[in-house]
Formats: C-alpha cells, structure tokens, sequence
C-alpha cells in the first residue's frame, strides 16, 4: 500500500511538472511599443516572425504617431488623447490597427511584459529632452501597468550620412556625432529612470554599416529600408528581449539575402553584448 501511495504521488508531481512546463512554453509574451515610425521600423514586421521560428508566441502592440516625441506622448496622457493609431499583431501574425486610441486603454488592453519609450529621432541624441518629459511619462505608464511589467528605452539609430533630415544639423550631419549623442542620451536617461532595459537597435544598424551593406539601410536618410534595415532592428529586439541568440535563427523576409541575414543577426548580436560601441563587421 506505502510502495502504491509513493508511486500514485510521483506519478501526480509528473503530471504537475508536465502540465507546468507545457504552460510555460506556451505562454504568451506580450510587447507594447509607445512610439513613432522608428517604433514601426522595428516592431511591426519580422519580431513576430523571428520569436515563432525559436518557439515564442507573441502579441505585440505599437501606439503610433508619425514624429511623436516624448512632450507630445505627455501631452497627450495629461488630456487623455485618442491621438493615437494602435497597431497590434495578434498570436496568429495579422496586424489590425485601431484608429483614435488613448494611451490608457492601450494600457489596459493587454497585461504587458514588455513596454518600450522612445525619443523622436532628432532629439534622440539630447538629453536634455529626455530629462524634461521623460520621468512624467514613466510614472503615468508605471500607474497603469501591473507590477511584473518591464520597462525598456528604444535606442534609435543615426540618419543616413546623406540624409536631408531637417533636425540632422543638430549634429552637425555627422553621422558619428548623432550616433555617440543617442548612445549617450538613452544611457543617462535609462539610469536616471532605473530602466534597466535598452534596446540598441541604434548601435546594430552603425553596426551594419560597417560591413558589406555599408550606409545603405535606410529608405530615405532616416527610416530603415524595408529589407534589411528593418530585419536588422528586429533582431536587436528579439535578442534582448528573449535573450536567445539571433544567429542562426532560422526566420528571414523575402526580401533578404542569406547574406544580408547573416550581417543583421550578427550586426544585432553584437549589439546586445555591446550596446554603448560600434563593432566592425
């Protein structure tokens, strides 16, 4: 009777085991992204794609306004705006978009693991307009998430060395210069936040850019290109949040070559490991 009670009871912790692990890879993970069309860049396309081929299931959320910067994303929580156009890909990959949305019920739509901030890009690579809207913007988001939710600070890339960007005289249209402002801004603004999480899509694509690929990954000087520009920031993404290596992972668009596929995973591994530095490809 003792030996059938022993066995009954294993038999019980197996099955909790079993029912617990296959609840764990089947849970959902959930990304919201406050942010503008550099947000659209990076998580609209391929971050779904590139968590399914390494067996994650996602829901990932994009609040968009073109060129929203971090005052207007304050304004607009201080009014209570339906300013937004929420753009939300569900488990099964199909984006559907709702216009006229408010922050608050973006928020609330989903129990978010995952919820990132950004800088318009022309003032990504000053502090100083972190320091103003940020905190206010970090503590609305904070009241209307539950506790278990992260926060993350997008690090956004440098303009084209060729782009017309009305903001790239901020930095003297150095390419370089930008880039070292941005990598210096999101750091200080995470610390001054305790955001533990950067996402350095910005030092992936200065990554790229050294190789092969070279100062081609933009569309119009400041947007990714559709390709490997994107494929690229949706690596970055992927690697950190999942913290499983992007090399190798089996998904790819078709628009991209094996061999822009190899420099993106690697250009966006190397970023992970070494977010505040440019390493050559």
């Amino acid at each position: 009777m003792k030996q059938k009670k022993t066995y009954l009871f294993s038999l019980f912790l197996l099955l909790c085991f079993v029912a617990g692990g296959s609840a764990y890879a089947q849970k959902v993970v959930k990304i919201l992204a406050i942010g503008n069309s550099f947000s659209q860049d990076a998580v609209e396309q391929n971050l779904h794609e590139l968590a399914a081929a390494d067996g994650f299931t996602t829901i990932i959320g994009n609040m968009y306004i073109g060129g929203c910067s971090l005052e207007r994303h304050v304004k607009n929580v201080r009014g209570n705006l339906p300013a937004y156009a929420y753009r939300k890909i569900g488990v099964d990959g199909r984006l559907v978009e709702t216009p006229h949305e408010t922050l608050e019920k973006a928020l609330a739509d989903e129990d978010w693991d995952y919820v990132s901030l950004q800088q318009v890009s022309g003032f990504s690579g000053k502090f100083e307009t972190f320091r103003a809207s940020l905190p206010e913007l970090v503590a609305y988001v904070k009241a209307h998430l539950p506790k278990h939710t992260k926060l993350m600070l997008h690090q956004t890339w440098a303009y084209a060395s060729n782009s017309t960007h009305a903001d790239f005289p901020r930095y003297h249209r150095n390419q370089l210069e930008m880039y070292h402002a941005i990598v210096d801004a999101v750091k200080r603004a995470a610390k001054m936040e305790k955001i533990k999480i950067i996402i350095p899509s910005g030092t992936a694509i200065q990554n790229a850019r050294t190789s092969s690929l070279g100062d081609h990954l933009n569309r119009d000087g400041y947007h990714l290109n559709l390709g490997v520009g994107r494929y690229t920031a949706a690596c970055t993404w992927f690697e950190k949040i999942f913290k499983r290596n992007v090399v190798g992972n089996s998904y790819c668009p078709a628009n991209v070559t094996p061999e822009q596929k190899e420099i993106a995973q690697r250009a966006a591994h190397a970023a992970v490991k070494h977010p505040y530095r440019i390493t050559e490809m």
